[in-house]
């Protein structure tokens, strides 16, 4: 594969083949010396996508099973414009159903030709140049041309020869460089290869027999596919810069292969006074980079270092160079040291736009990460997006696109909500579907967490780590609580790191930094923080589990927030008179370093559930948070009643309660709002505190409105002509509408049933 553009050969995997539109020309080769075809015509027809190429036939090939021309072996025809004789071969490569059945053989320009004439002995004609423009090989009306100027001649002149029988429509598959995006040549170049056969098989043998396991297990499917088709591998690339091919040309054209010059002539037995001249070519980047993993520990010498990290746990890569790297890096370790390079292999998905486009220059949905990191303003964005850009309309589109998106450039958010970003959303194998809206969640969650250790470190930093609290109190349920579940988080985020769910280790941090310790065991804490002198051993405790379980959470969360954690962890130090230099020397967290309390979290997990309950209350009769609220309980068993008395005091804070009672099971309840939580009905009163009478025609009012809006919604999507007419994401958001609407007024119906009198 040669590009014209690079002028240097590109390897299969740099090749990507896309279906463009173009034209199947039908053209007439003239039969010689009185051959026919069955047909009794005096020429056959040959059909091509590429006439330019034309210029370097050496042959014809039909089925041999083809009626229409079996005739015609051995005989041969004229070449148009070059008028070269060119032999008809037999050759089952030929599709009769396609085009006419006869095709044109050009070895010196396609992979599948040069087959056939390898097969049959035909010449090699190279027609191009190393910049695609046609060679001193081809006629002289049409040398130096660019190869689709001279596609353009070559039709010129079969058009006024009468050879050109017919030109039709045709999709095909054109072959572009990935990095210059330049059309591909097959192109006839002395180059160096790898004869791969040799090295895949014991590499297909390390993943069969478990030394090298992919994670996730599919994609070892798609190694293997592609290992036990592997073709030889050319290495050389005609590039300025690179590994130089270490091998040596003499006078002669002979060559010398060595690890240096003197070697080569060493091995060879040249005097020093032979010129040599070493090979121009360099060495195939994936060819350098397969020498990775031992190359750099000082290999060929058996340094401490290869003896040490040789081989390696986890190799970490996308999906996308399995086939350049990961098989290639297998390949050349198992021949040069004997040893597999890697025991894992994890394959994480590609970073997309937020739509789910590969991210490039031409789209300009690209985001250089370090705007995201430091922020950047609109012009700057502008300018890096259209820098490389020379289509002024393109340029133009993309600065609407920017500014439309981004009017006020994009904020900074910071290396951690970044890192975070891309760790929760990596679930394995996946592509990340990037958008800024999650990082913006995760910036609010690094905030969160710096807000609460500084609040911490405020109110709980002279509580020594590690100590017992003062006077041994006696931690209280939500002390044992957060500890029990802290112990819960190290054993999920050892389970997510095993199996390379980096997406559930984000997650279980979040879920506990943000939910449990800030939400829940800060708010349990404070009254404890505030009123110390009511119970200062209780106090002790609460501060020195705010701080045992920060500390906790900031090493576990230290591989994802690297930042935020090294800051935090150094001012613990200092609050807690330490002095640790750095979170990296720290040990990580183990799950032994808090016990199990399954009685303190099903009597905090209980309270959790009331003061949800109350709070939803809240939200559904518009009652402000500060105003307090009666609370009846009625139904549970006995361990309601005892957990209730265990949290009763956290409880009536929380959930802004000022009176709190529990009915016997068959008492008559009032008018009241209704929750339920496991067995138990939590009534919240509502005479006195909402003025019944306006609170239902104010529902009245919302019913109404919602059933216009849902007869509306039904009648549209009754409508045949829409349902099949419109985009399907507009008619299922359609749908989505109705179903909320649906649910509103259902919502909307038992807050009236709950306000009427029983």
């Amino acid at each position: 594969n040669w590009d014209p553009t690079l002028r240097t050969a590109v390897s299969d995997l740099e090749v990507e083949s896309k279906q463009e539109s173009g034209h199947l020309w039908r053209i007439r080769y003239p039969l010689l010396h009185g051959a026919r075809t069955a047909a009794g015509a005096d020429h056959i027809v040959v059909a091509t996508t590429r006439p330019e190429t034309l210029l370097g036939d050496t042959g014809v090939a039909v089925h041999p099973t083809d009626e229409r021309y079996r005739n015609l072996a051995g005989a041969k025809a004229r070449l148009p414009l070059a008028g070269r004789e060119l032999p008809i071969v037999l050759d089952e490569h030929v599709d009769p159903a396609f085009g006419t059945g006869c095709v044109k053989i050009t070895p010196a320009h396609d992979f599948n030709d040069y087959e056939v004439g390898e097969r049959h002995g035909l010449p090699l004609v190279n027609i191009f140049n190393a910049d695609a423009s046609v060679s001193d090989a081809a006629p002289p009306a049409y040398r130096g041309l660019d190869r689709f100027a001279a596609r353009r001649a070559v039709l010129a002149d079969l058009e006024a020869q009468n050879l050109l029988e017919a030109t039709q429509p045709h999709s095909l598959a054109v072959p572009r460089g990935d990095r210059s995006g330049a059309v591909l040549e097959p192109w006839l170049t002395d180059q160096w290869w790898v004869a791969v056969e040799a090295l895949a098989k014991p590499a297909i043998a390390a993943v069969e027999d478990g030394r090298i396991r992919f994670v996730p297990k599919q994609f070892e499917n798609i190694y293997f596919a592609w290992m036990r088709e592997v073709r030889d591998w050319c290495i050389s690339r005609q590039q300025w810069s690179g590994h130089r091919i270490p091998a040596w040309h003499d006078a002669a054209g002979n060559v010398h292969v060595g690890r240096s010059e003197a070697d080569a002539r060493a091995r060879s037995g040249l005097a020093a006074d032979v010129p040599l001249t070493q090979d121009p070519d360099v060495l195939d980047t994936w060819f350098s980079s397969a020498l990775w993993t031992f190359a750099t520990l000082g290999w060929p010498q058996n340094t401490a270092d290869l003896a040490r990290f040789h081989p390696t746990d986890v190799l970490v890569t996308g999906h996308d160079i399995i086939f350049f790297w990961v098989a290639r890096m297998i390949m050349m370790t198992l021949r040069f040291t004997g040893e597999a390079p890697f025991k894992t292999v994890y394959i994480h998905g590609l970073v997309r736009d937020a739509e789910g486009a590969k991210m490039s220059k031409t789209r300009g949905n690209g985001l250089d990460p370090l705007d995201v990191v430091d922020g950047v303003a609109l012009e700057a964005l502008v300018a890096k997006r259209t820098a490389d850009l020379t289509q002024p309309q393109m340029a133009q589109r993309i600065e609407k696109a920017t500014r439309r998106e981004y009017p006020n450039g994009i904020p900074a958010y910071g290396a951690d909500a970044l890192r975070f970003t891309f760790c929760a959303l990596a679930s394995p194998g996946r592509d990340v579907n990037f958008d800024l809206a999650r990082v913006e969640g995760y910036r609010n969650f690094c905030n969160k967490l710096w807000n609460a250790a500084r609040f911490v470190l405020m109110n709980a930093g002279e509580a020594p780590l590690g100590e017992a609290p003062a006077g041994g109190a006696a931690q209280g349920l939500a002390e044992r609580w957060i500890r029990a579940r802290a112990r819960r988080l190290l054993v999920a985020i050892e389970r997510a790191v095993e199996t390379f769910r980096f997406d559930l280790y984000a997650k279980e941090i979040y879920e506990f930094a943000w939910h449990e310790y800030c939400d829940w065991y800060l708010e349990l804490a404070k009254p404890l923080l505030r009123d110390e002198n009511a119970d200062p051993a209780a106090a002790q405790a609460a501060r020195k589990t705010l701080l045992d379980v920060l500390d906790a959470l900031l090493r576990a969360a230290h591989p994802l927030i690297p930042y935020i954690t090294e800051t935090l962890w150094r001012e613990l130090g200092k609050a807690t008179r330490e002095g640790r230099e750095t979170i990296m020397l720290a040990p990580f967290p183990v799950a032994g370093d808090f016990p199990e309390d399954a009685a303190a979290v099903a009597a905090i997990e209980w309270l959790k559930d009331i003061v949800v309950a109350v709070r939803n209350v809240r939200g559904e009769m518009n009652l402000p948070p500060q105003q307090g609220l009666p609370l009846l309980l009625q139904g549970g068993d006995a361990d309601d009643r005892r957990r209730l008395r265990a949290v009763e005091t956290p409880l009536k804070r929380l959930a802004g309660i000022d009176a709190l009672d529990w009915l016997d099971a068959d008492a008559k309840a009032p008018p009241a709002a209704v929750q339920l939580v496991g067995g138990i009905e939590l009534l919240v009163p509502l005479e006195g505190i909402i003025d019944l009478d306006r609170e239902r025609a104010r529902l009245a009012g919302e019913i109404e409105r919602l059933a216009a809006a849902q007869q509306q919604l039904e009648a549209k999507l009754a409508n045949e002509q829409f349902v099949t007419k419109a985009p399907a994401q507009v008619v299922q958001r359609e749908r989505d509408k109705a179903a909320a609407t649906a649910a509103g007024l259902a919502t909307l119906r038992q807050r009236v049933q709950r306000l009427s009198d029983e």
